[in-house]
Order: C-alpha cells, then structure tokens, then sequence
C-alpha cells in the first residue's frame, strides 16, 4: 500500500459539480494537456503556483478549495 500524497485536490468533484466537465475541457482551458490534469487529478503530479491559481479561476472558487495539504510542518 501507498501513502497518500501530501497535497490533494478536489478537482474531479469540482469537474462534476460543473456539468461533468472533462479532463479535456479544464485541460484547454487551463492551457495544459489532458494528461497533466488527469496527473493532478491522481495526485501523481503537483501543479505550478500559477497552474493552480489558473485552475481555481476556472471553477471561481479559493486557491484552498481545489487544493489542501496534509503534510507535517517542518521543525525549525
């Protein structure tokens, strides 16, 4: 078994929730290819800052709408 990423996203729900937008669709509009929103999607791939502002754009929600982190805090 596989740990979780430490960054997941919504994006999937987000597609749905926008009359089942697919992965190609948010992929143009974001100015990404399909596999690279299917890679975020599955957590394979962590987007650019921009990428995911982009993304949130799209849907008109909040950056931490459509993006959390669940790592560990780093110990200064």
């Amino acid at each position: 078994m596989g740990t979780r990423p430490p960054i997941r996203n919504t994006i999937r729900r987000l597609r749905f929730d926008r009359d089942e937008m697919t992965q190609q669709q948010l992929a143009v509009l974001v100015g990404v290819t399909r596999q690279t929103v299917n890679a975020i999607e599955l957590g394979k791939y962590s987007p650019s800052l921009e990428v995911s502002f982009r993304i949130a754009a799209v849907f008109g929600v909040p950056l931490d709408q459509v993006f959390e982190y669940h790592g560990r805090p780093e110990q200064a």
